[in-house]
């Protein structure tokens, strides 16, 4: 190995090139293995790679921000409760999905039973008796000029919100999230046939929704 024998050659020797430093991506798996090991650097990576796709995706199945981050939120502490429990058959991917489409669905079910209280509430009087002159709110939403000018994704987004549950779910992870038929019946439990068969009829409700807006407006 040659060496530098004088202050002249070490101002003019050619710089040494660096080698490029590839930097491999830890798969999900070794992370939740650190995990279960007590890493909390390896949790935080899987909070950092998943909080806003999954974030994003309760938002859209439920439509509201704050009660998404909450969820998304509960997804992941389920998920760290539960990493002795989780199966490396299916990516990890699917197995979050999973979780935060089972979280969503019943948010979406609690919603009803409070709407369903709610309005038998109304309509008993205070002595046990129906209230003959009460008359149920009309909850479709008005129309709004303002609406008009509004980006279309709001508008497809506020579709979404009035599809049926099971509906809603397969229709989101396919044309917003990108996943697969398989992966869909997996995180679903459900067959690739239901799966394909839901997300059509979900995309003709919606194609009726925005005819009936386009036309409104």
């Amino acid at each position: 190995m040659r060496t530098l024998t004088s202050i002249e050659e070490l101002d003019f020797a050619a710089p040494a090139m660096a080698a490029p430093v590839v930097v491999q991506r830890v798969p999900d798996h070794a992370l939740l293995e650190g995990t279960l090991a007590g890493d909390e650097d390896a949790f935080a990576e899987l909070v950092g790679r998943y909080r806003n796709q999954i974030t994003s995706y309760i938002y859209r199945i439920t439509n509201d921000y704050d009660g998404a981050v909450d969820l998304a939120q509960e997804t992941f502490i389920r998920v760290y409760r539960a990493a002795a429990r989780y199966q490396t058959t299916h990516a990890f991917s699917t197995y979050i999905y999973r979780i935060a489409t089972n979280l969503a669905i019943s948010e979406l079910r609690k919603r009803k039973r409070r709407r369903l209280v709610s309005l038998t509430g109304l309509l008993a009087s205070d002595d046990g008796q129906e209230a003959r002159d009460f008359n149920p709110p009309d909850d479709r939403p008005l129309q709004d000029i303002s609406l008009v000018e509004l980006e279309r994704r709001t508008t497809v987004q506020r579709a979404i919100a009035t599809l049926p549950e099971k509906y809603r779910a397969p229709l989101v992870l396919r044309d917003v999230e990108g996943k697969s038929y398989d992966e869909i019946a997996t995180i679903l439990s459900t067959s690739e046939g239901t799966v394909k068969s839901r997300i059509n009829r979900a995309r003709n409700f919606l194609r009726d929704k925005m005819r009936s807006y386009v036309q409104g407006v």
